[in-house]
């Protein structure tokens, strides 16, 4: 029987470059996000791979919608083997007392929030099962934070702080926990934090080779991929050029 396969978040970027990998890799594989027509793309995409695909539309941060949709799932695909809580996203970049407090509920309520409305509605699964795979995608924002970064850094953190609580509160039952946490990526994540002001997100990548989301899907697979008796606990992953959330080496 084939192994079934949930990424959040999978419209673009690491998500979309993971859907890919485990489809590539003969997984079933199950895609959430916001935007159904690109979600729609990329089941063809997927299905190029000879692979069964479900296409779930909703939004992480609405509870509601959350388990609406993953309650409801037939046979065929409740019985989730990996799941990748991918979704997230950065938005702003200022000083604490400028903050945009729209900008903040966005991160805590996608970042933290969401992630665990879908760990909530999937675990019980693999609890019951006593096997299973949650691969959260932190940040280097999760382990350091930086100038203006504040909100973020601190979801970010969040994240870290509960892929290692999750860990403690699964080992019992057999259910491996990683986190893979990357530095720059050049994906939709600036564009977005900039509110979509392309110039300022393509400074962010230039004068350096910056990662991209098949980097990132490539160490999501290795932790996916490993033995029964062998857990990626965390993966730090960054560009050569990046040597911290805020040190790199540009040639510009």
């Amino acid at each position: 029987m084939k192994k079934i396969a949930l990424v959040t978040g999978a419209t673009s970027g690491i998500g979309e470059a993971t859907a890919l990998k485990f489809a590539q890799n003969g997984y079933k594989i199950i895609v959430t996000g916001r935007r159904e027509e690109r979600l729609n793309v990329l089941k063809e995409k997927l299905k190029k791979h000879k692979v069964d695909v479900l296409t779930l539309c909703f939004d992480v941060r609405n509870e509601t919608e959350v388990k609406e949709k993953l309650s409801t799932l037939s046979d065929d695909w409740k019985n989730i083997d990996v799941l990748v809580n991918n979704a997230g996203l950065a938005a702003g970049l200022g000083a604490i007392q400028d903050g945009d407090t729209d900008d903040w509920e966005r991160m805590i309520d996608t970042n933290v929030k969401g992630l665990l409305y879908v760990t909530r509605a999937v675990s019980p699964g693999m609890v019951e099962r006593k096997r299973g795979h949650i691969i959260n995608i932190g940040s280097i924002a999760g382990k350091e934070v930086y100038p203006n970064g504040n909100v973020y850094c601190a979801t970010k953190h969040a994240v870290d702080a509960l892929t290692k609580a999750m860990r403690i509160d699964m080992v019992p039952y057999g259910i491996k926990i990683s986190q893979v946490s990357p530095g720059a990526v050049e994906t939709e994540f600036s564009l977005v934090r900039f509110h979509g002001d392309k110039a300022k997100a393509d400074k962010v990548y230039e004068g350096y080779d910056n990662l991209v989301a098949d980097d990132i899907a490539e160490c999501v697979w290795f932790c996916a991929s490993r033995p029964p008796h062998v857990n990626v606990n965390d993966m730090v992953v960054m560009p050569t050029a990046q040597a911290s959330a805020t040190v790199f080496h540009k040639v510009l």
